[in-house]
């Protein structure tokens, strides 16, 4: 966080259910020492945590507190889960919460998750426009891997912003592109890109979306977008990085890190100008969609 932040980092993205609190905890303790104006913090509701010193569920995470979940989209834990969240970080008010994890990759979820969708319609979403309107918090949204929740809280509700993870990246966009960004500009929401290195897969992890099982597609592409990255002097992570932020939709990316040298290793990308013959290259190859948003080196 600290080398996040020495690199110009302001906008911070967390969750209740990253770390079963944990995540908010160290957040709230960094981020004490700045202005409150200074950065822009973002968070989720749908898992409320209840103290259970029995709960033993292998989760992502090592060390996890002593807490179990329990998914609740009503307007009432919406209340709860926003002011348990402001506990956490010591704050006074969240800049953008997400409905989270409401989707149908939801392994609690499935194809359960329209009722839960439902639920979230009724409670959730009216009470985040209530809290946008009380100035508890400026805007509000879903953050989801899929993109149904999205296009159906679009016709139903009135969200500002989606943390759309997984969808737009190099290795898979056109869906993302085709449907999901038309109808944002349409309604004015913003979006914010969520793994755009796919879990570290475009940095070379062998991992793909949260999972060791990678299709060998994927891992072929990646060879050749590699290949074409060093032909032009740069690096698969470098594109990946600056192909998410080029559409006008996304108002901001969010790559994970785990070490100062992650953090770093991002922000340089960011910086770093890419031949436009590059992207013209991927395309001319198939690699990339025709239409996807490429950024323009700077002359």
């Amino acid at each position: 966080m600290e080398a996040a932040w020495a690199g110009g980092v302001r906008y911070f993205d967390t969750s209740p259910w990253y770390g079963l609190g944990l995540s908010e905890r160290r957040f709230g303790q960094f981020l004490h020492n700045q202005k409150r104006d200074d950065f822009v913090l973002s968070t989720k509701i749908g898992r409320l945590l209840k103290p259970d010193d029995h709960f033993n569920r292998p989760l992502l995470w090592k060390d996890y507190p002593p807490f179990r979940y329990e998914y609740d989209y009503t307007a009432s834990g919406t209340r709860r889960s926003i002011e348990d969240s402001l506990q956490r970080f010591g704050l006074s008010r969240i800049d953008i919460v997400f409905i989270h994890d409401l989707s149908s990759d939801n392994e609690d979820m499935k194809n359960d998750w329209t009722r839960y969708f439902e639920i979230a319609m009724k409670g959730a979403a009216k009470e985040l426009t209530k809290m946008r309107e009380e100035g508890l918090i400026k805007a509000w949204g879903f953050g989801v891997n899929t993109l149904e929740p999205c296009l159906r809280a679009l016709e139903e509700s009135d969200p500002d912003i989606f943390l759309a993870a997984t969808n737009y990246s190099l290795i898979e966009h056109e869906d993302e592109l085709n449907r999901l960004f038309p109808a944002c500009d349409k309604r004015g929401v913003s979006i914010v890109a969520g793994a755009p290195l796919n879990s570290g897969f475009l940095a070379g992890v062998d991992r793909y979306n949260y999972s060791d099982k990678i299709p060998e597609k994927h891992l072929a592409k990646r060879d050749r977008i590699r290949a074409i990255a060093a032909r032009y002097g740069t690096d698969l992570r470098t594109a990946a990085l600056q192909f998410c932020a080029a559409p006008s939709t996304v108002s901001v990316v969010i790559p994970g890190a785990r070490t100062p040298q992650q953090v770093n290793q991002n922000i340089a990308s960011m910086k770093v100008r890419i031949p436009d013959d590059f992207w013209s290259t991927l395309k001319s190859e198939g690699l990339i969609a025709s239409n996807a948003p490429t950024p323009k080196a700077a002359s």
